[in-house]
């Protein structure tokens, strides 16, 4: 239950929604147990009226006593649908109240987490899957709302009524209430065997479900991959398989169900015979009447459906500790990137790296050892290093997605730690390696990084990343949607709409990594001769693998394991005769392979 305690400064915003709905069950159990002694005294109307009726046998007065009988009985109706009628009217307020209360509280919970969500750095992503983070913000706090709403409402209401049914009982006749109570503990400890059942196998079916939810958006997702090496049924029969399990959790469940709804039902029989025999015991010996009899079986039915959620109650409180727990651990987490307070005005685009090394913490691997290099304000610079050598690592540190572990970078001057995050992340364009298109039309990806951008500004973006005219050949155009992470454009094609949206920002600084890779060479030169238009006086850095998109740089710094190994311009680099020479050999051999 500590876990609990996280929400109570949500029943501390919502008190005034839950001390009326606790006014509002009492008021309605009280109406619930009131009609209970209506038909206690209307029975013993009946039984008493009956009787002196058939002594009037023959005599005018009968007719006044049938009379005064009908209008007693149409009396007591009255009451007792009236009191119902307020019942259900309290009931309705009630739900109003109490269970409105949780639904704003899943609503501020969902807040809450999606927003520190936003706040935690880009390795925390690293380390956890999407899946169990979605989990987290829907399923989990699914279960806390039914907490803190139809638990927490049946918890109070059972409570009030069981104390409201029980002093009534025990007022009446204390031996007739001590038979009538004598299932209830044996049906409670039922309950909650019962449900702690279901609720483990509704775990495994929920675990299964994810199981299975997972595959299937997997293999949608891997549909080409699929059909391209004919594994249709294989992928079935994996369905199928992961379906069958799902189902066998599914029977146990309905069997267990099944069982006991009966045995309730067999308790409550019990109870109900008690009642009769114990109280037609008493009606002999003049201790009650039999109006008493009938009161005490409504209050014994009463009683059934309280002590039925008290089981349900206690799993619901059980599942939505274990999904509070889950919850806090992330909430309780701090983002390991924390913005500073130096606000930079525009930026110049002045970057400096001095002894800058980086480890990744899930992996141990060291991905940057020592690196130093100056970037002037302006300049266009380009990093190349085979696989792994910690280019996209390098980009993401000016990013300020990580911290480096050691060594200082700094942007115009000032260290990128104390620097406001906003305002420079506002400031810099980053084209990532991995495109990532969202499911919207290609117009809203373009003007992602903006507010308000006009229609002119979203086509000149788009023309100076090369991908204008692909948009026109489309029957919507710049309206037209695209599917999941950009799935209706080519792999170039999404390339260069990334561009178009890091360009429509008109940043002072531009990272691209590596997000040429997709497109021709013409298109690339076409790009790269937009974006000297677009960059000028304007720092560029550009991560590449093919050396001819970078000839023209002002600075080229190669990188390998992790260190600078040479830098300089094109032909310094290769007056040196090292890596890059070699580099740029290799692929001049590519290039005449592929031409002949």
């Amino acid at each position: 239950m500590k876990h609990l305690l996280f929400l109570n400064k949500y029943f501390y915003k919502y008190k005034w929604w839950i001390v009326p709905g606790v006014f509002f069950v009492i008021i309605s159990n009280i109406s619930g147990v009131i009609p209970a002694q209506v038909i206690g005294h209307a029975f013993n109307l009946i039984t008493e009226n009956i009787e002196i009726y058939r002594l009037f046998d023959g005599f005018e007065r009968q007719q006044v006593i049938y009379d005064i009988f009908s209008y007693s009985l149409f009396y007591f109706g009255t009451l007792v649908l009236i009191l119902y009628l307020i019942r259900g009217l309290f009931l309705f307020f009630m739900r109003q109240t109490l269970i409105l209360m949780s639904r704003h509280i899943e609503f501020d919970m969902k807040n809450e987490i999606y927003a520190h969500y936003q706040e935690l750095s880009l390795g925390f992503y690293r380390r956890n899957n999407t899946g169990d983070l979605m989990n987290r913000a829907t399923e989990d706090v699914n279960r806390v709302r039914m907490y803190v709403g139809p638990a927490i409402m049946y918890a109070i209401n059972t409570l009030v009524l069981f104390l409201l049914i029980v002093s009534s009982m025990y007022s009446v006749n204390p031996k007739l209430a001590t038979f009538c109570l004598l299932p209830l503990p044996v049906m409670v400890i039922i309950i909650y065997y019962v449900n702690t059942q279901i609720n483990n196998k509704s775990e495994q079916i929920q675990e299964q479900l994810s199981r299975l939810s997972s595959f299937v958006q997997e293999r949608f997702s891997g549909i080409r991959v699929i059909k391209s090496y004919v594994r249709e049924d294989y992928t079935r029969k994996i369905f199928a398989g992961e379906s069958d399990d799902y189902k066998s959790n599914a029977m146990s469940l309905v069997r267990v169900q099944a069982l006991f709804y009966p045995t309730m039902l067999l308790l409550v029989g019990l109870s109900t015979i008690l009642t009769v025999y114990v109280g037609g015991e008493q009606v002999l010996e003049g201790s009650i009447t039999a109006g008493n009899i009938a009161e005490f079986i409504v209050y014994v039915n009463q009683l059934t459906f309280p002590v039925t959620m008290l089981g349900w109650v206690t799993t619901l409180i059980q599942r939505a500790a274990a999904s509070q727990k889950r919850i806090n651990e992330f909430l309780e987490l701090q983002p390991d990137i924390r913005s500073g307070n130096i606000s930079l005005g525009e930026l110049s685009g002045n970057i400096n790296f001095d002894k800058v090394s980086f480890t990744y913490q899930d992996t141990g691997i060291e991905a940057l050892k020592d690196i130093s290099f100056d970037i002037g304000a302006g300049q266009f610079v380009a990093i190349i290093g085979r696989t792994g050598s910690g280019k996209s690592t390098l980009a993401n540190l000016i990013m300020r997605m990580y911290d480096a572990d050691r060594g200082q970078i700094s942007i115009d001057g000032e260290p990128l730690p104390g620097i406001n995050l906003n305002s420079f992340r506002n400031q810099v364009g980053f084209v990532p390696q991995e495109v990532f298109l969202f499911s919207d039309n290609i117009r809203n990806n373009i003007a992602f990084g903006l507010d308000k951008v006009t229609d002119a500004e979203i086509e000149t973006a788009a023309r100076n990343a090369a991908v204008y005219h692909n948009i026109m050949d489309f029957e919507l155009k710049f309206d037209t949607m695209l599917g999941e992470r950009g799935i209706t454009l080519s792999g170039g094609q999404k390339q260069r709409v990334s561009i178009a949206r890091a360009l429509i920002k008109e940043p002072k600084i531009l990272i691209f990594d590596d997000c040429l890779s997709a497109v021709d060479t013409r298109t690339e030169e076409e790009i790269l001769n937009n974006l000297g238009n677009v960059m000028k006086g304007k720092t560029s850095i550009l991560i590449a693998h093919r050396i001819s998109t970078i000839r023209k740089a002002d600075k080229i710094i190669v990188l390998e394991d992790g260190k600078i190994t040479e830098q300089g311009t094109h032909d310094e680099l290769i007056e040196l005769h090292g890596i890059y020479e070699e580099m740029f050999q290799n692929q001049l051999l590519e290039e005449e392979n592929k031409s002949l």
